[in-house]
C-alpha cells in the first residue's frame, strides 16, 4: 500500500500512474535516521568551527560473475564507512568535529532494484546514522536514471531513492524542499548546503526553486554556500575530457552563472569515480571571489582515470564579462593505482575552508602536489 501511496504522489507532478511502473516484490526500507539528527537551524546560528564529511559513487561494477549490489554488501564502501567512523571519534573533542556526511550520487547500480539498496547500500550508512551522524544525499543517474521529469524510466527508481532517505532529509511540505524532487538544502552553522538532481539539471522548476533559495539566504549568518549534485561541470575523467555531457553542459549554462551571482563557495560533485579540483575565480562588483568545483567518486565504484582536459574556450567567453578564470588544481592519474578510492573531510574555520583526503589502501594517496591536504582560500 505506501508503494502504491507513493506512485501515486509521484504520478501528480510526472504524469505517471502507478499502473505505468512496473512495482518491485520487495520495498525499499528507510534508513534509520540518528537519535540526535541535525538541530533546526536557529539552533547552531553561532557555530563557525566545525567540518563535514564528503564522497560519491558507493555502486558496485556490473562486471560478470562477481557479486554486487543486491547480492553482498558492497566491501569497499563498509572499508570507507570503517574509516570515517574512526575520523569522527578521533576528531570528536577537537575544535572540528564531523557534523554530517554528504554523498553526491550513485548509491546503488540500478536504482530501481530494491535488493540492491536493502542489501548493500542501506546497511552501511545506518553504520553511519547509528553513530549519531546525520547522512545527505544527493541523486545519481545510476539511482533514478537519466531521465527527464515525467518520464516512467525514471519514477520507480526515484521511488527508491526517496523511500531510502526518507527519514535523513527534509520532508515533503518543507520549506527547505522542492516538493516531488530529491532537491532540497539544510544550513549547519555559517554554511548553507543545496542538493539538487543533476540528472535534470535543465529542469526549470528545480532551478527557480534553488534560485529562490540562494535569493532569500540570510548571508549575514550564511557565510559558506555549498552545492552538491552528481554530474560535475568541469571533469578530466571518462566522464569529461574532450565529452561535455548534457548535464555537465547544464550545470554550466544555468547554474554557475547563477553560483556566481550569489558566491557560492563549493560543490562537491561525483560520477567519474576519482578526484579531480578545480578552482574558478571571477571577479563581481569590483572584489575577487573563488569557487571550488570538486570531483569526489571514490566511494567504492571501480576507479576511474584521467582521460583529458575539458574545452572550456565557450564558458570562458561566456563569463568574460566577469573575467572568469578556472585552474585544474588537482588532477587524477593516468593509471588505476595513481587514484584511490576516499572520501574529503572538509573543515571550517570562520570564513576559512580547508580539506583533507583520506584514501583507502597502503599507499599515501597525496594529490595536492605530495599532500593530503589543501586550504580553499585565496
Amino acid at each position: 500500500m505506501r508503494q502504491l501511496a507513493v506512485l501515486a504522489v509521484l504520478g501528480c507532478w510526472a504524469g505517471v500512474s502507478a499502473q505505468q511502473v512496473a512495482l518491485p516484490s520487495v520495498d525499499v526500507k528507510p534508513i534509520a535516521p540518528p537519535a540526535t539528527p541535525l538541530p533546526p537551524e536557529a539552533e547552531s546560528a553561532s557555530v563557525t568551527r566545525f567540518a563535514f564529511i564528503a564522497y560519491g559513487d558507493t555502486r558496485s561494477s556490473s562486471e560478470a560473475g562477481v557479486p554486487g549490489d543486491g547480492k553482498i554488501l558492497h566491501a569497499r564502501h563498509n572499508e570507507l564507512v570503517d574509516a570515517m567512523l574512526a575520523t569522527v571519534r578521533e576528531v570528536a573533542s577537537t575544535p572540528f568535529p564531523v557534523k554530517f556526511v554528504v554523498q553526491s550520487g550513485d548509491a546503488v547500480l540500478r536504482g530501481q532494484n530494491s535488493a540492491m539498496w536493502n542489501v548493500s547500500f542501506s546497511p552501511i550508512i545506518e553504520r553511519l546514522t547509528r553513530a549519531n551522524v546525520p547522512y545527505f544525499f544527493a541523486v545519481g543517474n545510476h539511482d533514478v536514471t537519466s531521465m527527464p521529469v515525467g518520464d516512467p524510466g525514471r519514477a520507480l527508481g526515484l521511488h527508491n531513492t526517496l523511500t531510502a532517505m526518507s527519514a535523513l532529509i527534509p520532508p515533503e511540505g518543507s520549506a527547505r524542499r522542492l516538493s516531488g524532487y530529491p532537491t532540497y538544502a539544510f544550513g549547519y552553522g555559517n554554511l548553507f548546503a543545496i542538493a539538487l538532481d543533476s540528472n535534470i539539471a535543465s529542469d526549470r522548476l528545480q532551478l527557480a526553486w534553488v534560485t529562490d533559495q540562494l535569493e532569500h539566504l540570510d548571508r549575514t549568518r550564511y557565510h559558506h554556500v555549498m552545492a552538491f549534485f552528481h554530474h560535475p561541470p568541469f571533469t578530466s575523467g571518462q566522464h569529461g575530457g574532450p565529452t561535455l555531457e548534457p548535464q555537465s553542459q547544464a550545470i554550466r549554462q544555468l547554474y554557475l552563472p547563477l553560483f556566481r551571482r550569489h558566491h557560492v563557495r563549493l560543490t562537491i560533485a561525483g560520477h567519474d569515480h576519482l578526484l579531480d579540483h578545480w578552482v574558478e575565480r571571477y571577479n563581481d562588483g569590483g572584489v575577487a571571489y573563488r569557487r571550488d568545483d570538486i570531483v569526489t567518486g571514490g566511494g567504492g565504484a571501480p576507479l576511474y582515470t584521467y582521460t583529458g582536459e575539458p574545452e572550456l574556450s565557450a564558458y570562458l567567453a561566456s563569463g568574460a564579462s566577469q573575467h572568469v578564470r578556472v585552474t585544474h588544481l588537482a588532477k587524477p592519474g593516468p593509471a588505476i593505482s595513481d587514484n584511490a578510492h576516499h572520501f574529503l573531510i572538509v573543515r571550517v574555520d570562520g570564513d576559512r575552508l580547508s580539506l583533507e583526503v583520506v584514501a583507502l589502501g597502503a599507499r599515501r594517496y597525496t594529490p595536492y602536489g605530495g599532500r593530503a591536504t589543501v586550504e580553499l582560500n585565496d
